[in-house]
């Protein structure tokens, strides 16, 4: 299934995500040359929806010029972007069936641990995987290890940035042993700053000489820990706008990511089902439904104190992935040196 190419393919540079089909039938593995090894390692396209990735990287290629650092692009869901969707009726999800996945083994999962493989041989010098979001969100970064050089890859885009454990099986947490690893989430699809802020990175890491090892400054970092996750039951009527049976969401839900919301807080409306309409699961994959969330009057209503990320009113994404994660900030002196307290 995986392509090896060393060099660009002809028409790479001119494609959007629903043609590349045309110059790429699958995904792909392509090695650039750069005056310093080893190499960036690029994942774009993971989800056929989340074009950013391919526009970065075609902003950054489009000179012509030799890069001042060697370059490993891998291509993903070559299929789904063709159709603009995250993946096709049948297929996994791209950024869940890396090494150390938990979904049911697939072909998929075989090509992954072989990209792994074929990079730890040729060496990584820091791992970046671009994505959009379908919600409002800022721009942030995402790592699976508190050290400092994976936190100073990370606020080289956003102070804001994400730690999370889990869900298992994405591109980050398997490069993480090799090497400074990010997930970049780079706002809305069609939003062109997006694709500018995700290419500056890049241009930025390719010069780089190396990472501190040093903590990153309490004052240059806000820091968040996911510790839940959050699903629409299976079976359960979703909608948006009060007023049908099922969880009915509220038409601005997505304005409440990365905002502190207090207890009360009214997510939607639910008939027919109450609080059964979520699965809510911490990292150990325990059952926290009832901790954070209520139904009231018919509202469904926050319980505690909580921020969300990756709200979405995008009901298909809702159905192939999740509603939302649950968040909670890290103070510096719970970031294991990581992070030094601010002055």
């Amino acid at each position: 299934m995986l392509r090896v190419l060393e060099g660009l393919p002809e028409g790479f540079l001119a494609a959007d995500a629903r043609t590349l089909h045309r110059v790429l039938p699958g995904p792909a593995l392509i090695h650039l040359r750069g005056r310093r090894e080893p190499p960036l390692f690029v994942s774009l396209l993971l989800h056929g929806n989340e074009p950013v990735g391919l526009e970065a990287v075609q902003r950054l290629l489009a000179a012509g010029r030799e890069l001042p650092r060697a370059l490993t692009l891998f291509v993903g869901n070559v299929e789904a972007a063709r159709a603009g969707v995250r993946r096709l009726p049948g297929q996994p999800d791209y950024n869940r069936v890396w090494p150390g996945s938990e979904l049911p083994p697939a072909p998929e999962h075989a090509m992954m641990a072989e990209v792994v493989a074929r990079m730890r041989e040729r060496g990584v010098f820091a791992s970046v995987d671009l994505h959009n979001n379908t919600g409002l969100n800022p721009h942030y970064a995402c790592v699976n290890r508190l050290e400092p050089a994976f936190l100073h890859l990370a606020v080289l885009f956003s102070r804001t940035v994400v730690w999370f454990l889990r869900p298992r099986g994405v591109q980050s947490a398997a490069f993480a042993p090799l090497c400074p690893s990010v997930t970049l989430e780079c706002g809305r699809v069609g939003e062109a700053r997006g694709a500018a802020h995700a290419c500056a990175f890049l241009e930025a890491c390719l010069r780089m000489d190396h990472l501190p090892a040093h903590p990153v400054p309490g004052h240059d970092i806000d820091l968040f820990h996911t510790v839940a996750v959050v699903r629409v039951a299976e079976g359960v009527p979703l909608g948006l706008g009060r007023g049908g049976p099922g969880l009915r969401l509220a038409p601005d839900l997505d304005r409440l990511n990365f905002r502190e919301l207090p207890p009360g807080t009214v997510l939607g409306w639910v008939e027919g089902c109450g609080a059964r309409c979520l699965e809510v699961h911490d990292e150990a994959g325990r059952d926290v439904a009832r901790r954070y969330f209520e139904v009231t009057d018919g509202a469904l209503r926050t319980r505690v104190p909580l921020m969300p990320s990756m709200l979405t009113l995008d009901t298909e994404v809702v159905r192939q992935d999740c509603l939302c994660y649950l968040m909670e900030r890290v103070p510096a002196a719970a970031a294991g040196g990581a992070v030094a307290a601010a002055g």
